[in-house]
């Protein structure tokens, strides 16, 4: 539970970016010899990836600095594993690692849980299957399959949806793939798969389009450097705190070494349009990756047209940008979010239930929501349900902190998957949230 707190206050550090840390791993794993990962998220879909990488022959260990050590045996490499990888909760994990087996001389099996299980991978299976892999799964590609590797043939393939998962499956799958794999993304997506392969010392070639986005092109067979990597912190973590100090008068809070991707920054320009207060500073690259400082303080929103062609920098940050819009005064548009439907929930729906329980005044979209509010805070007092979705539990969390009653929801423990000790975290910082949501 949630209820309406004081203004936040302080200098915090969010735990590591998750999509780095998911490639961390898999890219030590793949190199021959020792990669040293500090910062690397600890949450447990990360951990399900260390723990995949381990069945596949990869050496993962943490010391008790807090540091983890991947030894990897080169690329072509794998180990067939003995057990099925179970990938818990993680979309990411599950079609990066997908796309990572496609070329293994072995079957691979993967499961996750109920929530998993409902999401689409036929977007990954199918192209993997034109390169040459085998996969077998349920109905629409879904969870459990099994994958049979096989040497496989390049592709050149356009992206159907501004997929970064599909994309990086893709390019894991032609790093042992003789040839030159050439990818086509009509609209940009996250480049965190392209900035760690050069960051371990493999050649990538990026092509701006003059109709947009950009091609993409690997070749095959090169060998992996092991490397130091110092994960910076997530954005999509930073968003929740950035969101709640923005909407509690007062506040004026740090964030210390948080990505600043330009690729991954749709939230922060958002809030800025809306009127937030927000400053970057100390801005510095760290492995390939753009980082820096941001410092949010209490401000006086209004509601903006968010432009469609922004969702992909954002996608998994909409759900608290739904929270600010609710405390802004007028209408806050936003569409281009049909991706939103097949995350962890049907986020857009789940979001717009949560929402109009709190008493806000909502429309939703095929695509979206429109979301207008009167620049005070909403009346909240209500119990949510996460639908295991830990970005929905805590964007109702941040709610809850700025809303005129409690916001509850219905399990906290789904938010160790991205934001281990959220709540700790937020009580540090003087919110109000008690020890039943953490």
């Amino acid at each position: 539970m949630a209820r309406r707190s004081g203004p936040l206050t302080g200098t915090i550090t969010v735990p590591g970016d998750k999509s780095i840390s998911h490639r961390a791993l898999i890219f030590g794993g793949l190199a021959a010899g020792k990669t040293r990962i500090n910062g690397l998220l600890e949450g447990e879909d990360v951990l399900r990836t260390a723990a995949a990488m381990r069945r596949l022959g990869a050496t993962v260990a943490r010391d008790e600095a807090g540091q983890w050590q991947v030894t990897g045996n080169g690329v072509g490499a794998l180990a067939e594993p003995d057990r099925v990888l179970d990938m818990g909760n993680s979309g990411t994990a599950a079609r990066l690692l997908m796309g990572l087996v496609a070329s293994c001389p072995f079957i691979t099996f993967f499961s996750g849980d109920a929530s998993l299980h409902k999401r689409p991978m036929s977007r990954v299976a199918r192209p993997l299957e034109e390169m040459g892999a085998l996969i077998t799964s349920r109905s629409g590609g879904r969870f459990p399959l099994a994958i049979t590797g096989r040497r496989l043939m390049p592709i050149d393939y356009e992206l159907p949806v501004a997929s970064a998962q599909v994309k990086s499956a893709l390019l894991l799958a032609a790093l042992d793939t003789p040839g030159i794999t050439r990818i086509t993304e009509p609209r940009l997506t996250r480049d965190h798969t392209e900035n760690m392969l050069r960051h371990f010392g493999a050649e990538v070639a990026v092509t701006p389009r003059k109709e947009g986005g950009r091609v993409i092109e690997l070749a095959g067979q090169q060998e992996l450097t092991p490397t130091d990597i110092i994960v910076p912190g997530d954005p999509s973590s930073a968003a929740f705190v950035a969101v709640a100090a923005a909407i509690l008068p007062g506040s004026d809070v740090t964030i210390t070494n948080v990505g600043l991707n330009p690729l991954r920054d749709g939230l922060f320009e958002s809030l800025k349009e809306m009127g937030a207060d927000i400053e970057v500073m100390n801005i510095r690259e760290e492995a390939g990756e753009r980082a820096g400082d941001i410092r949010v303080r209490g401000s006086t929103l209004k509601g903006i047209e968010v432009p469609s062609e922004r969702a992909p920098s954002m996608i998994d940050e909409y759900p608290v940008l739904f929270v600010a819009a609710a405390f802004a005064a007028g209408k806050t548009v936003m569409r281009g979010l049909r991706e939103l439907r097949v995350k962890e929930s049907d986020r857009l729906s789940t979001m717009a239930i949560g929402l109009d329980a709190c008493g806000v005044r909502l429309e939703e979209l095929e695509d979206g929501l429109i979301i207008e509010g009167d620049g005070t805070a909403p009346n909240g007092g209500a119990a949510v349900a996460t639908h295991l979705d830990h970005r929905i539990a805590m964007s109702f969390l941040v709610m809850g902190m700025a809303a005129k009653n409690p916001v509850t929801v219905d399990d906290g423990r789904v938010m160790e998957t991205s934001f281990p000790g959220f709540a700790a975290l937020m009580r540090q910082l003087g919110g109000d949230i008690s020890d039943g949501a953490a």
